[in-house]
């Protein structure tokens, strides 16, 4: 079964749009479960639908499937539930690791993420100096979480 092993954290300045040239990533959800989704992307022009079940905070089991860019449109527009996650993706290679930031537009605008895939728990890697506080296992971040409960709804402050 694929494994997706991820660490996830706040960026605490924007340092990282000097690193990376973004995509813009447009995805929704077709089911959202406490324990899995079914999430639909358009990422530049590619589609893909995935499947992510949990295994802990930082493990799901994670299947991705590409799928015509029309079909994703059209699933976006009309079959998800929730609010629609907009966002640029910057992703900044460190060393054999790949950071991904997420820098939130629409419903979510003035939120950014990064968060770093890794081989396994246990494996070590280093903080840029652009990485702020680790939200590992705060659902409130997740992508599908934001679907439900946007950015913009959240008391700042």
């Amino acid at each position: 079964m694929p494994l997706e092993i991820e660490r996830k954290f706040l960026v605490k300045n924007d340092f990282y749009r000097s690193l990376a040239v973004p995509v813009i990533y447009r995805q929704g959800y077709l089911a959202i479960l406490s324990e899995r989704e079914v999430r639909v992307r358009l990422a530049g022009e590619k589609g893909c639908l995935s499947v992510k079940a949990r295994v802990n905070d930082t493990t799901r089991h994670e299947f991705e499937y590409a799928i015509p860019a029309e079909d994703a449109a059209f699933m976006l527009d009309n079959l998800c539930t929730g609010f629609r996650i907009e966002k640029l993706r910057y992703l900044i290679p460190d060393n054999d690791l790949i950071w991904e930031v997420d820098e939130y537009t629409g419903d979510n605008s003035g939120l950014v993420v990064a968060e770093i895939e890794l081989p396994d728990p246990a494996y070590p890697f280093s903080k840029p100096v652009w990485i702020g506080e680790e939200i590992t296992g705060d659902d409130r971040y997740l992508n599908a979480a934001l679907a439900l409960n946007p950015y913009k709804n959240w008391q700042h402050g």
